[in-house]
Parts: C-alpha cells; structure tokens; sequence
C-alpha cells in the first residue's frame, strides 16, 4: 500500500469545505422532508404530483442526491403546509 503525503492548494481545501457543508445541507432537508412528508402521510407521489416532478426525484431530494433550486424548495414547502426554512433546519 502506498502513502502520499500531499499538501492541497488553499482553494482547494475552501471547496472541499463548501462542498461538504452542501452535502450537509442536502442531508438535512431530505431527512426534514421525509420526516414532516411522512407525519402529514403524505406518499412521495402525492407530493411529486404537486410538484408536477417524478416521484424519483422526491425520492433523490429526502436521500440527499438531488440538490433542488431555492424555487423547488419554496414549492416543497409549500406543498407540505410548512415553511421553507423549516425544510432547511
């Protein structure tokens, strides 16, 4: 096995940090989806047909690989009965 022993450049490690507070954000708001979808039993496709999107894009928002738009998640909450920034909390 080998080891390197590198030194990353200062922007580098800036973007590593952003890109893992999004992953965190991303995180969040799908756990915080599903959590209050899941309390009004709502289904993924009953939320998706508001949304008019794919419930396979429901499901990749609450599992953290979709990143929606600020739009999209004013739409989600909107959907929910709740406000954006309790799907971002």
């Amino acid at each position: 096995m080998y080891h390197y022993n590198t030194t990353l450049p200062n922007n580098a490690t800036r973007d590593i940090i952003l890109i893992t507070c999004m992953v965190e954000i991303s995180t969040k708001l799908g756990q915080n989806l599903k959590r209050i979808r899941t309390a009004k039993k709502l289904s993924q496709g009953a939320i998706a047909r508001k949304l008019e999107v794919h419930r396979a894009y429901i499901s990749g928002i609450e599992n953290g690989k979709r990143n929606p738009t600020l739009a999209t998640i004013q739409k989600l909450a909107e959907a929910l009965g709740v406000s954006a920034d309790e799907l971002l909390k």
